[in-house]
């Protein structure tokens, strides 16, 4: 092989995924082909459908430094500092993610993102090829097909390696599935979403506070709404899809009216075309994807949404995506042998994976069932004043998994136990002023080590 041939990549996806991992890869001089199926959304637009808006942490905006990308992608990011949360009776209270603005996330819209990101890639040197599906893959010849839905003509393409960076539903883990056994599962949520928006005021500015996240929590379901720098709200609602209310029961665009009327009366007001929306929006549905393997010999990898898809609610999918995009970079650069990268890939990254999809799953229960809840207030309380007391070794759940690079599964060991703890603490009590602090010090630092770079 020449040495233009052993650092060739193709990527199946020109997501936000595929076009960070291209840029990475072309930056270090490899031979990057980008396949998408849909039509470069440069010419005519985002065509990636509903899309909750994500959520940049310090995990993405690392990954994204690693390709000189933050400055380009932080102008159109919005700061959030923390969950506005809405009660019923109109009282609003801000709980903060972090100690300051030091510690925020950022909401940023998907397509505006992915089309930063695809510019990004094409100036470095990464070759795009847009209206190519993947049909099939023969693994054996080293041969993709790919097919133009707009005329049904095909094209055959050479590789030395595929990405799968094309999302839940791969096309290239379609493929793989044919060669050898993933161990796919998919677990369903029990509740959809359905896409609605705030515009802006008459002015020309926010309706709310735009440096939140707001969250309506309503126990077995709840509205949010992120800011857009265009000034609006990308406003989404979790029902669950039986029972009462549920998107079972409520389907015309008037039956929506009258479920916020009673259940988001202060929301209601902002959203003018709720019923439009309604009717025009289909719900979406929510999943987690787990599979044991997540590559086929040194032939084919998965990443991102194609190998661990989870549910929105930690607002990490993206995050986790493009730290695996700097982790394949890393060792396909440092291995010459693919499938020795391919496999050192997946036994960093599988774990943390399985962490984070369990840790977003349990943050849907507690944004719609507890950020008002007495009981989880006070333990937040508590959360903040050890971290204060132990500083680098008592760090908030939310902390280490948003404005930390500690990886997944460290995260989700260490919250497990600061729970049992702030659980333990709190039993019973109404206020800090009744905690026994000597015994809580005392469990702190029997069962915390220090965390190197801790916040």
């Amino acid at each position: 092989m020449t040495t233009e041939r052993q650092h060739s990549i193709t990527i199946i996806g020109a997501g936000l995924a595929g076009a960070l991992l291209g840029t990475l890869l072309a930056r270090e001089g490899w031979q990057v082909e980008i396949y998408e199926k849909r039509g470069d959304p440069r010419l005519k637009g985002y065509e990636g459908g509903r899309s909750i808006n994500l959520a940049l942490a310090e995990r993405g905006r690392h990954a994204l430094r690693q390709a000189d990308a933050d400055d380009a992608v932080m102008r159109q990011a919005v700061m959030m500092r923390g969950r506005m949360v809405h009660s019923l009776d109109g009282r609003l209270q801000l709980q903060r993610y972090g100690r300051d603005d030091t510690e925020v996330i950022w909401s940023i819209h998907r397509g505006d993102l992915n089309i930063t990101l695809l510019d990004l890639a094409e100036q470095a040197g990464a070759h795009l090829h847009f209206h190519c599906r993947l049909e099939s893959v023969d693994f054996d010849a080293a041969l993709a097909r790919f097919v133009d839905d707009r005329d049904g003509q095909y094209r055959d393409i050479a590789f030395d390696s595929l990405v799968g960076a094309d999302g839940a539903g791969s096309s290239l883990r379609a493929a793989m599935k044919q060669r050898a056994e993933l161990g796919e599962r998919t677990d369903f949520l029990d509740h959809s979403y359905k896409e609605l928006e705030i515009p802006p005021a008459a002015d020309g500015n926010f309706r709310m506070e735009p440096n939140a996240l707001h969250i309506w929590p309503r126990g077995r379901y709840m509205c949010i709404a992120l800011p857009n720098d265009e000034k609006t709200f990308t406003v989404t609602l979790f029902l669950p899809n039986q029972g009462d209310p549920s998107f079972a029961t409520i389907r015309s665009g008037a039956e929506a009216r009258a479920l916020f009327q009673r259940d988001f009366p202060d929301a209601l007001p902002l959203i003018p075309t709720l019923e439009e929306d309604w009717e025009h929006n289909p719900p979406g549905l929510l999943a987690t994807l787990y599979l044991e393997r997540w590559h086929i010999e040194g032939r084919a990898v998965l990443l991102g949404d194609a190998a661990h898809a989870m549910v929105p609610f930690h607002g990490q999918g993206m995050n986790c995506a493009f730290e695996d995009c700097v982790a394949l970079a890393r060792h396909l650069l440092s291995h010459d042998d693919r499938a020795a990268a391919f496999t050192a890939f997946e036994a960093e990254r599988h774990p943390n994976a399985l962490a984070i999809q369990k840790m977003a799953l349990e943050n849907y229960l507690e944004m719609r069932d507890k950020v008002d809840n007495t009981d989880f207030l006070l333990q937040r309380e508590l959360e903040l004043t050890l971290q204060e007391r132990h500083p680098g070794r008592f760090v908030p759940h939310y902390a280490m998994v948003t404005f930390m690079l500690i990886p997944y599964a460290m995260a989700l060991e260490r919250s497990e136990v600061q729970r049992d703890i702030l659980t333990d603490a709190t039993r019973g009590l109404s206020t800090l002023a009744q905690v026994d602090w000597e015994t809580v010090d005392a469990a702190v630092l029997a069962r915390l080590s220090p965390l190197v770079d801790a916040p």
